[in-house]
């Protein structure tokens, strides 16, 4: 069974499933899976059945039926915008690319029918030296981080803060690839299910007549506070509160759909 609800295998076998399931109608017999997915030729029924078993286990997406094996309809997307809770977050890291970076620090708002309703922070000790320059940029030294827990202790309580959520940040696959990396290092082989907005996207489509659309000037042009600038509970505040205005522009466009907001076709 998967560690929390909210995530999925990140394994290839389990993605060559999905894809096989994709193109025969979601539905497959256990030997063809195994077959296909395993390369084991023509495997007795008993055998299938039970590898596939064990396949089936580690994701939500996946059922077996018999000798079946079905594909869950787990539409994310499918979702309506005024009837979602988000989490928005932010995170600060040792650098640019996961791995080898990791996270120093995590600010995360819960946004439920235009309004903060609550928060999550914490420093995170990253367990490798944090470079001159970021601490430069963040503020953040070894010395602040060196009693902070690791990412390892705060996973399942971030996850359980983010529960089923639409996830938001500035620049979403920056902070979605070290936040799957790092969830990756705790539950092994598995990342977030939760479907994500990029509020850079949104304020390109949304707000395009500014001068750029990096946080600190879209928080200038709806007047909100950004004090402190890369420290990721300040960051994940003011991107916050700038969603919600964005929320109301794709109100006043009538777009009440996740799956377009996300592609941003409108």
């Amino acid at each position: 069974m998967t560690p929390f609800p909210n995530l999925i295998s990140d394994s290839l076998l389990v993605k060559e499933t999905i894809d096989l399931l994709k193109e025969n109608g979601g539905r497959v017999s256990a030997v063809k899976v195994v077959d296909y997915v395993m390369n084991i030729s023509s495997p007795a029924p008993s055998l299938a059945k039970l590898l596939v078993s064990d396949l089936v286990g580690t994701d939500p997406r996946l059922r077996l039926d018999e000798d079946i094996v079905e594909l869950v309809d787990v539409d994310v997307y499918g979702r309506k915008l005024s009837e979602s809770d988000f989490v928005v977050f932010d995170l600060e890291t040792t650098g640019a690319k996961a791995p080898p970076c990791r996270i120093t620090e995590i600010g995360a708002f819960r946004v439920s029918g235009g309004a903060i309703t609550g928060e999550y922070h914490s420093l995170v000790n990253p367990g490798i030296p944090i470079p001159e320059f970021i601490t430069g940029l963040t503020g953040i030294n070894d010395e602040m981080v060196k009693d902070a827990p690791p990412f390892t202790d705060l996973a399942n309580g971030l996850l359980d803060f983010i529960g089923d959520s639409v996830l938001v940040a500035h620049n979403a696959p920056f902070d979605m690839r070290f936040l799957n990396h790092e969830i990756g290092l705790v539950h092994g082989k598995y990342k977030v299910a939760n479907p994500h907005l990029c509020t850079v996207r949104l304020s390109r489509k949304l707000i395009p007549g500014i001068e750029n659309h990096k946080l600190a000037t879209v928080a200038n042009y709806y007047s909100i506070d950004l004090t402190n600038h890369h420290r990721a509970s300040h960051d994940a505040r003011a991107t916050a509160r700038i969603f919600i205005k964005l929320l109301d522009l794709l109100s006043e466009k009538g777009i009440d759909e996740l799956s377009t907001a996300v592609t941003c076709k409108f």
